[in-house]
């Protein structure tokens, strides 16, 4: 308590705030659904999303359709109507949809053509990670090896370990790998 005192602790409060057509009134949020929208906000959404790689002529077809719907390349969206026909217009064309939760981001045509000439990569890093030019010191082993003392015979069955048990845990790794019970007893 005397530290406390002497180096006063700094406790900041983060809240996460929607913001949806430039709403400026900011709803008082339950603290449950603060830790939640908190939790999702560091580590993303887990989502299947299909692969994107844009085509060479993307940025010409966004300004087509959206000069037929009355819009220049500076201009913003003025309305949900017109916004739903330039984005439906998109899909239709490109067969690559804006997602529910980056809907609130695009506001300009400008923010249009900046989400249709993103690449989506649906690799998971450890996917990457097997596909990538390594140096020669580094590895990836995508099935690692597990010990057991009665079918591996590389130091006659010796482990380091003797007296640690080898737990299978998972139901998918049940079926692949098998687990073994250690003696504990002094041999």
């Amino acid at each position: 308590m005397l530290r406390n005192l002497i180096f006063p602790i700094a406790r900041t409060k983060f809240q996460v705030i929607n913001i949806r057509n430039k709403q400026k009134k900011v709803p008082k949020i339950d603290k449950k659904l603060q830790a939640a929208t908190e939790s999702l906000a560091a580590r993303g959404f887990l989502r299947p999303n299909k692969p994107w790689d844009p085509p060479a002529n993307i940025d010409e077809m966004i300004l087509k359709i959206c000069s037929e719907n009355g819009l220049n390349s500076k201009s913003e969206f003025n309305s949900l109507e017109v916004k739903f026909v330039v984005l439906k217009s998109c899909y239709e064309e490109t067969g690559h949809s804006v997602p529910n939760s980056l809907l609130h981001t695009i506001e300009t045509v400008d923010d249009l053509r900046t989400f249709y000439e993103t690449p989506v990569d649906v690799r998971t890093p450890f996917d990457a990670l097997k596909k990538m030019d390594l140096p020669k010191n580094l590895h990836v082993q995508e099935d690692y090896v597990r010990f057991h003392p009665e079918k591996d015979t590389l130091f006659n069955g010796q482990t380091v370990f003797p007296q640690s048990s080898t737990i299978v845990s998972g139901l998918k790794t049940r079926k692949k790998y098998e687990g073994h019970s250690a003696k504990r007893s002094w041999p």
